[in-house]
């Protein structure tokens, strides 16, 4: 028995780890990290000269556009909604409808801007929007692993025309910013619910 003792620790220990490994390995699936999205609130965009007005939630920050492509914007009311928290960036790009830049011409560059992101767009699907004759127009949602998944175009038709995008600093992922997307594009609709023009 006392010649035993001493190899039977060692082979209970073998055993032991032989058992142990007989079980298969299931991997965790991938995951995404929590985001935390704030009360929905909003405040009144109505600065002097702009024309138009809108309200925008208080967790973002109105920021003139000062650089278009390495180039100057078109006119001083090109601005950015900025998302700090969740690090995205509405861009807002406004348009005066004249003989050189006709309602058709504006609703076909929002289209060319909008279907340039086909080649990663599962899907583009268009919805129509009408406030009275004051506002109308389109807000597209993108579907897939797009750059920008929300975009719209809004006008009275006559003067007015106003573009938006959504943009994120991440790599394009469906999934990943599949709540975030959703949740700045009822801030998107409440902009264009909001949005009065001068």
């Amino acid at each position: 028995m006392k010649a035993f003792l001493p190899y039977s620790l060692p082979v209970l220990l073998i055993l032991g780890l032989l058992s142990a490994c007989s079980s298969g390995y299931t991997p965790r699936p991938k995951g995404y990290f929590r985001i935390d999205l704030p009360p929905k609130a909003y405040r009144l965009f109505d600065e002097p000269g702009y024309p138009y007005t809108f309200e925008y939630p208080v967790y973002a920050e109105v920021v003139k556009d000062t650089v278009f492509f390495d180039k100057k914007p078109e006119n001083p009311y090109w601005i950015n909604i900025v998302f700090p928290g969740l690090d995205g960036k509405i861009y807002l790009t406004y348009k005066d409808i004249n003989a050189g830049n006709t309602l058709q011409k504006l609703v076909n560059q929002a289209f060319e801007m909008t279907n340039k992101h086909m080649d990663k767009a599962d899907y583009i699907h268009s919805t129509r929007f009408e406030m009275g004759d004051r506002v109308s127009g389109l807000l597209f949602n993108v579907g897939g692993n797009a750059a920008s998944a929300v975009q719209f175009f809004a006008t009275d038709s006559t003067r007015h025309f106003l573009r938006g995008a959504l943009y994120f600093y991440a790599v394009p992922n469906a999934d990943s910013l599949a709540p975030v997307n959703h949740f700045v594009e009822q801030d998107m609709r409440h902009l264009i619910s909001t949005l009065q023009w001068r």
